[in-house]
């Protein structure tokens, strides 16, 4: 049984496929290491993208002793044993943390003082940017180097390798699912590979499809991909593409994010982005709220979607938006006016009661005049700001 990711693991730069940006010639990483003064450095970025071969590339390149750790079995004792062992030898080791924004506070703290004397070079990888999960003094000490998912034009030529070495035949129609259905990851590309050519070294789509029926995608629950798949659905709202918001409902959904949380934000989405432009948006984004609270998974994505295809199709106002901010902002900074005695819960003197004149009456409800509110000429916003004008209120 080959394992083609142990097989195909880079030995050096020029074999790792992708991330060029780090490791093509003339890159700051690549030349930082080349020269022998990298830094402690942290790596971030979706599964299987290359954080752990590059580690070792470097430990290589550097000529560096290589220690290997996950955060989630790391103990402290096994640091403190490396750290005796070469305080005061000739060459410093390279001590490599995966999952390292799982570190607690306290091994946290057991790096700071060989990462200020640089006693030893701390690499740390994750799939979330560690940035939110490691301490100031951490990061201070430290670069942060992102990777990104890898193409399928870098994919093809891994699965062009794996085959030519364990002379596997793919048809074009396979190898272009083995590449898609991989989302960039390399690691999960190559096992699908081994594990389909224990079964024939010539290999179908059917067979593929067999053992991994949909096409991988990254949890949503992973912090960075969870952010930017909401913001990429509410932007995509905000811009009224339908096709947009949809396929990132479609990711959002797929990658195991609730239903409720979902709905939640469309219901901000419905006063922060159409407001007034359409009142009945917020009614709806309500509903779908309580919907999908009492229905769940797999039928909500329905409501959801109907929610989301509504959203994309109203008018848009931030009028609500930018006025309770601009009030906020006016109170925050001390202008506090007093309340005219006529609005007053306990001296209703000399307050005129709009019904009593036909629905409207002028009198004072600020004791000085101050703008919030901006009422936008599109939906129904346009008839609030005309029946306004037409009693000279704006």
């Amino acid at each position: 049984m080959a394992d083609f990711t142990q097989l195909l693991r880079p030995k050096k730069f020029d074999e790792l496929v992708g991330q060029e940006h780090l490791t093509a010639q003339g890159a700051p990483l690549r030349t930082l290491c080349e020269k022998f003064v990298l830094g402690h450095s942290f790596f971030y970025g979706p599964a299987g993208t290359g954080k752990t071969s590059i580690a070792r590339i470097i430990a290589k390149t550097m000529d560096l002793p290589f220690y290997e750790f996950n955060a989630t079995s790391l103990k402290i004792d096994q640091l403190r044993k490396i750290f005796e062992q070469y305080k005061n030898a000739l060459q410093k080791p390279l001590i490599f943390i995966d999952e390292v924004h799982r570190l607690a506070k306290n091994q946290q703290e057991v790096l700071l003082p060989v990462m200020e004397n640089n006693s030893v070079l701390i690499i740390g990888a994750s799939t979330e940017n560690p940035f939110f999960s490691l301490t100031s003094a951490i990061r201070s000490r430290s670069m942060l180097f992102e990777l990104k998912h890898i193409s399928n034009s870098a994919l093809e030529e891994l699965v062009q390798k794996a085959c030519s070495l364990a002379e596997i035949s793919l048809d074009k129609q396979t190898k272009e699912y083995l590449v898609a259905s991989s989302g960039g990851d390399a690691r999960a590309m190559l096992k699908l590979l081994e594990f389909a050519s224990n079964l024939d070294t010539t290999i179908n789509i059917d067979v593929l499809k067999s053992l991994r029926p949909n096409a991988l995608a990254a949890g949503s629950s992973e912090a960075g991909v969870h952010y930017d798949l909401i913001s990429a659905l509410i932007k995509s709202v905000r811009g009224s593409d339908g096709d947009a918001a949809i396929y990132y409902l479609a990711r959002l959904i797929e990658g195991g994010e609730s239903a409720d949380f979902i709905a939640r934000r469309l219901v901000i989405l419905a006063s922060e982005d159409i407001g007034n432009a359409n009142p009945q948006a917020l009614t709806l984004t309500t509903s779908c709220l309580t919907s999908v609270s009492k229905i769940g998974f797999p039928e909500a994505r329905i409501i959801l979607a109907q929610a989301v295809i509504y959203l994309c199709g109203s008018p848009k106002s931030n009028a609500a938006y930018l006025a309770i901010n601009k009030a906020l902002d006016s109170v925050r900074a001390g202008n506090i006016l007093d309340i005219p005695p006529s609005l007053q819960a306990n001296n209703a003197k000399g307050y005129l009661y709009p019904h009593d004149f036909g629905g409207y009456v002028k009198q004072e409800y600020l004791t000085k005049p101050l703008k919030f509110v901006e009422l936008k000429d599109i939906g129904y916003e346009q008839k609030m700001k005309d029946w306004l004008q037409s009693l000279e209120i704006i």
